[in-house]
């Protein structure tokens, strides 16, 4: 029997012999974790197993944060010269001043990293960084930029990160999701869920939602007065129906990502709420956290349920800071700043330590960063307006050099200057460092092999350790 190229092996299995095959095959997948289309393994030898994607929402600024500019401060409140500002865009803020950075920054640890004063417990993480000073993008917009940042592409609807990750290792733990989101507990990010869906990749491979607060994770509780029995009985009902609907239908990704769905909610029933429950962990952790400090609480608590889950074989856990404005400083930075680093500098640096001393950093890739960065000017005098021309991301851990800074912006930090780092080449790097070369996990869609790089991208082979 020919298998038609746009059909899967488990078409293929479902079309041979009444489906007997897939049931077999399936039952095999679902033992390791790896459940749905068929996956990859690592190309060569992974240095990071897991990521904790710590996205700041709403674009946080390079030059007040991890890119300090000496020519900032010199020429604070002059215009931007013309040889740095001839390729402005439409937005017309070439003429305004030049807003120098809100706090000073210091040197710290045996690398002598720089760090602002907005951030004094990052810093005292300063060997364990890889800062990439000189990151940019393709969009100027919130979504846009949101969508790059998350999916490779400013155009909605393309596979994010934690998807393809996911598609390509499964999950080590058949009992959890293999790409979790914890957004903030605000109204959402602009773009919304689509940047962490699974795009044209099966549906089963979107990334799961857990909410803050006492419920996580929606209907994961069985109805009062439900037995695991019965409620096992009534699965196994409604999933031989579901599969008997999916062999006359073809290629039904959502189909199949229900009836996954449906077996992982159930074994997830008894292993979540074991993962969500902190009570556990002892005061000293939780404080490492800030978790007994009202402004730290809300992200030392999803900073503490990553590790949790990281260490229990989630592959791609990414937390949110911000709500659908976030870190966007267009009015005043030294407030919007000062509010979201308070609550998210101490659970951050936590997570660090915490993950240093358990051993898991070595093959945790944690990553930090927004959609973009800001200007170096001013906007309504005490603000910063959106600059993806040249912004920071840096990692930590999972085979990255630390106490490092890797490219840099011109002198007042607008563009990338040195060794550019555009989306695509991180995401290339961060694939490399799962084990994956991004030219080679694709996945076959109207009429090619698609990647996340799409047809660029190149591994920053300089930050490797």
């Amino acid at each position: 029997m020919i298998v038609p190229p746009n059909h899967s092996r488990r078409d293929f299995l479902l079309q041979a012999g009444g489906g007997f095959g897939a049931i077999a095959c399936r039952g095999l997948l679902n033992s390791t974790g790896v459940a749905g289309e068929s996956v990859s393994q690592p190309h060569f030898a992974p240095r990071a197993r897991r990521v904790i994607y710590l996205f700041m929402h709403g674009g946080p600024s390079q030059v007040d944060l991890f890119d300090p500019k000496p020519a900032l401060q010199k020429h604070a409140g002059e215009p931007l010269p013309d040889s740095v500002g001839e390729v402005m865009t439409r937005r017309k803020v070439a003429t305004n001043p030049l807003l120098p950075a809100i706090k000073p920054f210091r040197k710290y640890g045996e690398s002598g990293l720089e760090v602002s004063d907005f951030l004094p417990e990052i810093a005292q993480c300063a060997d364990e960084l890889c800062v990439l000073r000189s990151c940019h993008g393709d969009s100027v917009n919130h979504p846009q930029s949101v969508y790059q940042m998350n999916t490779g592409s400013i155009l909605m609807g393309k596979p994010s990160l934690g998807s393809w990750v996911s598609y390509g290792l499964g999950t080590e733990n058949r009992d959890l999701p293999a790409f979790v989101v914890m957004p903030d507990q605000g109204s959402g990010i602009k773009g919304g869920p689509p940047a962490w869906g699974s795009g044209f990749l099966p549906a089963t491979y979107q990334g799961t939602v857990v909410r803050p607060g006492a419920n996580p994770i929606l209907h994961l509780t069985p109805p009062t007065g439900m037995t695991s029995a019965r409620q096992r009985h009534i699965l196994d009902f409604a999933q031989q129906q579901n599969r008997e609907h999916l062999l006359q239908r073809e290629r039904d990704s959502e189909l199949e990502a229900r009836i996954e769905s449906y077996e992982l909610a159930f074994r997830m029933q008894s292993t979540a709420p074991e993962v969500t429950d902190i009570s556990e962990e002892s005061e000293s952790t939780q404080r490492l956290y800030g978790i007994d400090q009202k402004e730290t609480r809300e992200f030392g608590i999803r900073c503490l349920l990553a590790r949790r889950m990281a260490e229990r074989g989630v592959r791609f856990i990414q937390l949110y800071s911000g709500d659908t404005n976030g870190w966007d400083a267009h009015k005043d930075v030294a407030e919007n700043h000062g509010h979201y680093c308070r609550a998210t500098d101490r659970p951050v640096a936590g997570l660090l330590k915490d993950l240093r001393q358990r051993g898991l950093l070595d093959d945790t890739l944690v990553i930090w960063g927004g959609e973009f960065g800001r200007m170096p000017m001013s906007e309504q005098g005490t603000g910063r307006d959106h600059n993806p021309w040249g912004y920071t991301v840096w990692l930590a851990g999972g085979g990255v050099k630390g106490g490092m800074a890797f490219g840099s912006t011109d002198e007042f930090g607008l563009r990338a200057a040195e060794n550019p780092v555009h989306v695509h080449d991180l995401h290339a790097t961060i694939l490399h460092l799962l084990g994956f070369d991004h030219t080679a996990l694709t996945y076959f869609h109207n009429g090619r092999d698609q990647r996340l790089t799409d047809v660029e991208g190149n591994v920053v082979t300089q930050i490797l350790a």
